[in-house]
């Protein structure tokens, strides 16, 4: 099997990359910043960049010989209040987690098509359950999905896309979210990189494609629940938030003044 991978050089890049490369497939990565320690080739590769993105994947399907698999996982987080104007963060987690993806698979579609491959999309549990003052994410992982159906509608007599939806894994991208005092710690259960990875390949190699797949049993309920019973989500999600404030977990977040004064107007 001859596999494209983005985010190579990240948390759930080098796992996914080290098992495909341990049961024989061929692996190219992609990264922004490849690392000497990399289990797998990996070229330097901005997908932000129009320019730059079709000339490397080029070069990576050449060095393959072709493209049986390409797993989307290149994406960033970052705290994103929705009550705020966008700016630069915003604009940034767009241009990578959905943008990014759709520049790189565009650049893929003839070499999938060619040999009936298959699209793995790294998506979340937040494209199904938003969480608060991360809107960015939720919404460029939603867009993601919506993303992937098109891609189903248009190249699914030739090429399988599923997408996968992870809860919190330990890495560094909620690194700036913690920073700006907004850590997930007490909204999300975090789950093994293992199951991830596990899934991911269990979307690879199945005998026939699967639409959507969660990581974990819980993340199955989650993913049904939200859903289906989007209302019930929406309000165990905010009576989780009211629970933080009143602790005083958002206490000093700049990000989060505006939520921490609406819950205390209403005490």
């Amino acid at each position: 099997m001859r596999v494209l991978v983005t985010g190579a050089s990240g948390t759930f890049g080098r796992a996914i990359c080290a098992r495909l490369d341990e049961l024989g497939a061929q692996v190219v990565g992609l990264d922004l910043a490849p690392r000497a320690d990399d289990p797998v080739r990996v070229l330097a590769c901005d997908i932000t960049d129009d320019d730059a993105v079709p000339a490397v994947v080029r070069e990576a399907i050449d060095q393959l010989g072709g493209l049986d698999l390409l797993i989307n996982n290149a994406g960033i987080g970052g705290p994103a209040p929705a009550e705020l104007a966008p700016g630069a963060e915003v604009r940034r987690q767009l241009d990578i987690n959905l943008l990014g993806t759709w520049r790189v698979t565009a650049a893929c579609v003839d070499a999938l098509v060619a040999s009936g491959g298959r699209i793995v999309m790294l998506s979340s549990r937040m494209a199904v359950m938003q969480l608060p003052l991360a809107a960015a994410y939720g919404a460029s992982k939603r867009a993601l999905v919506a993303y992937a159906d098109a891609l189903r509608l248009e190249l699914g007599t030739h090429v399988g896309v599923t997408c996968v939806y992870p809860s919190a894994v330990r890495s560094p991208i909620h690194d700036s979210t913690a920073a700006a005092g907004l850590s997930l710690e007490g909204m999300s259960q975090y789950e093994p990189l293992d199951g991830v990875v596990r899934t991911v390949l269990r979307a690879a190699l199945s005998r026939r494609p699967r639409r959507d797949l969660p990581t974990t049993r819980r993340g199955a309920v989650e993913f049904f629940l939200a859903r289906h019973l989007p209302a019930l989500t929406d309000r165990i999600v905010a009576r989780t938030l009211a629970g933080r404030v009143r602790s005083g977990a958002l206490q000093g977040a700049e990000l989060a003044a505006g939520v921490v004064a609406r819950h205390e107007a209403t005490r």
